[in-house]
């Protein structure tokens, strides 16, 4: 595996800006690509933030030239003076800049469309370095730019996410695929209800024995994927070396996997399993406002099975919109097992819906007890009329909280509508 290892391509991704420096903004394009170089296959070892400064980033650019085989930067191609990407990595480089004419052509056309002036310090972006392959961006007015230099690929993006992600889909990725040899070709299987310590012992083996396809573990919030990654002369033999690690895992994790397609959430995991079984589903939250809803509305063609999505906050909407009975509330708490078991069959009864799901649960920071401690959610699904009650006890901030309790609400209603058609499928073979 060491010798595998030291023939993968290194990869090192700068992220330019200020901004991100000081926490401004979250640095997504960093854990997006990230991901995507370990899934062709390129090696990452080093992340660097530095600001909007000549003489720091000469120096990043400097360090990981002299450690990388390609340098990703991302940001800092912008019109303003302090958009210093292009013209330092072409200092550094020893690359003069000249006006392409093509990436004035396109820059001109971007503002003619939108009827808006161009400004003098506009035309700053369609300079580029000498000798560099420039990357047309359809959807802003910075060209990507690829400098080959003495084996060294440097790779410049702009910034924005909307701009970046379809950039390096469309020319980058097929660019750093064409600098290796054959092809790498990964499969992801996602799954949910299993911890990611369990999820990891349950392929300890086959991690332990990897060397071509190999497995990688990657924790989301409720989630676990597994990456299937495989080298080879061409995509059908790669496939060829991922199908039996594919069928190992779904033998190993049965219905945890809830698909083996990138694109496929688990909102969408839902919903496809909702519409594929004519359910129809309502959601009732209290302590996640909606986050729920919001998910499965997410998913293109909900409306076909999205009845009524309800906030109960408060007691006092618990019991009016619900029928959350008063007693239930004084004896056990708003947070119990008691009244997410009211709240779920209230939302079913009045909503008239297949599928209910209710959430109840203290996100903080304030409002825990050592009874009932910050974390503790309780999350009800009722699937025409059979009814599972999970407790969750969370740990973070409340956003974190929130967010992990919607993930375990999705994870139960796909899990109680798989037992519920299992059970009716069960009891007729038994009849």
């Amino acid at each position: 595996m060491a010798d595998r290892e030291e023939q993968r391509m290194i990869v090192e991704i700068i992220s330019v800006g200020t901004e991100i420096l000081l926490g401004n903004i979250v640095n997504t394009n960093a854990a997006y690509l990230a991901e995507k170089f370990a899934g062709i296959g390129l090696s990452c070892y080093y992340h660097d933030v530095v600001g909007d400064n000549e003489e720091r980033l000469t120096g990043v650019l400097k360090t990981a030239l002299a450690r990388a085989d390609v340098l990703l930067l991302s940001g800092g191609l912008g019109p303003t003076q302090d958009d210093l990407t292009k013209e330092t990595a072409a200092g550094v480089l020893g690359r003069k800049l000249y006006l392409h004419e093509p990436a004035k052509e396109a820059l001109t056309a971007f503002f003619k469309k939108r009827g808006m002036e161009i400004t003098d310090n506009n035309w700053k972006q369609a300079m580029v370095p000498e000798g560099s392959i420039v990357v047309e961006n359809p959807n802003g007015t910075a060209p990507g730019i690829i400098i080959e230099d003495n084996g060294k690929h440097i790779i410049l993006m702009p910034g924005p996410p909307n701009e970046l992600v379809p950039m390096f889909e469309d020319s980058v990725m097929p660019y750093l695929n064409s600098l290796q040899p054959g092809i790498i070709y990964s499969q992801t299987v996602k799954i949910c209800g299993i911890g990611e310590s369990k999820a990891e012992a349950m392929v300890e083996d086959l991690i332990n024995a990897q060397d071509n396809p190999t497995i990688a573990t990657y924790a989301k919030t409720g989630e676990v994927h597994l990456r299937v990654t495989a080298r080879a002369d061409d995509e059908k033999e790669a496939k060829k070396l991922i199908k039996p690690y594919i069928k190992e895992l779904k033998g190993r994790f049965g219905n945890h996997i809830y698909t083996t397609q990138e694109e496929v959430t688990l909102e969408k995991a839902v919903v496809d399993l909702l519409l594929a079984n004519h359910l129809t589903v309502s959601t009732v939250e209290s302590c996640t406002g909606g986050m729920l809803a919001a998910r499965l509305i997410n998913v293109p063609g909900v409306s076909d099975v999205f009845k009524t999505g309800y906030i109960t906050y408060s007691n006092k909407s618990k019991r009016k919109i619900l029928g959350v009975k008063k007693s239930t509330l004084e004896k056990h708490g708003a947070v119990s097992e008691g009244v997410a078991k009211e709240m779920v069959k209230g939302a079913a009864l009045f909503t008239k819906a297949d599928v209910a799901v209710a959430v109840t649960g203290i996100a903080g920071p304030d409002g825990g007890s050592e009874e009932k401690p910050v974390g503790l959610v309780y999350i009800a699904c009722n699937v025409c009329g059979r009814i599972d009650i999970k407790e969750c006890r969370f740990s973070g901030n409340r956003m974190k909280v929130r967010e992990s309790s919607v993930s375990a609400a999705l994870s139960l209603m796909r899990e109680s509508i798989l037992a519920y058609y299992s059970e009716v499928t069960f009891g007729a073979k038994k009849s």
